[in-house]
């Protein structure tokens, strides 16, 4: 299988690739700068893509154009922390492009290379749970990743005529730079319980919003 992987150069997206690529697969990695531990492995690396500018997702197609892609996962994310009293809107808009707007993008431009069978994951988070949200703040991360689910939910049902089936999973608090690894689930762990719920993706379960564990979270 040709598994495609943003966000990839650390935590969950380097350990996503470290696990596919150890089942034989083979994995393209797709990052905006690279690092040392994802050069270690036996990846195909595109990097300098940036999330935020169609321009370089554009480039990115371009150097995909002649493969097909089994599994996309939009892996890619930033992660900044507003309260109401501290309000910064500009990090608020850059969420929305990177964490919310992107994913869609990626995965509009990428159709021509998916295939009935293929299967898109995005990476969203529990924050975007309106629901489940008991502590307030984080505007841009709650706000970008709820917009996220819902353009996610979107692609379910618009993809399903063509056989592509979309999961939208949360990791889990993993311990990654982007929370100061403060998290309770190793990268590797996430890794695992992710491919599984891929695994576990199908038609008939396409569009539903899981915590890498399997439990279905509310919306």
């Amino acid at each position: 299988m040709h598994i495609v992987i943003t966000g990839a150069n650390r935590g969950i997206g380097l350990a996503l690739t470290q696990y596919y690529l150890a089942q034989g697969h083979k994995v393209t990695a797709v990052c905006r700068q690279n690092s040392s531990a994802l050069e270690a492995t036996q990846a195909h690396i595109i990097s300098n893509i940036d999330m935020s500018n169609e321009a370089t997702l554009t480039d990115l197609t371009h150097q995909l154009q002649d493969q097909s892609i089994d599994i996309l996962i939009n892996n890619a994310g930033i992660l900044h922390s507003e309260t109401l009293h501290e309000f910064n809107s500009n990090t608020i808009e850059q969420q929305f492009q990177v964490n919310a707007l992107a994913p869609i993008n990626v995965t509009r431009m990428l159709l021509p290379q998916l295939h009935s069978g293929s299967k898109v994951a995005v990476i969203t988070s529990r924050m975007g749970s309106i629901a489940d949200n008991g502590s307030g703040g984080y505007y841009g991360y709650r706000m970008s990743k709820a917009a996220l689910n819902a353009g996610a939910k979107s692609l379910a049902i618009d993809l399903a005529p063509q056989g592509i089936s979309v999961a939208i999973l949360h990791p889990g608090f993993v311990q990654t730079d982007m929370v100061g690894h403060a998290g309770d689930i190793s990268a590797e762990t996430a890794a695992q319980r992710l491919a599984a719920r891929i695994e576990n993706l199908k038609p008939e379960n396409t569009g539903t919003f899981w915590h890498s564990n399997g439990e279905v979270l509310p919306w």
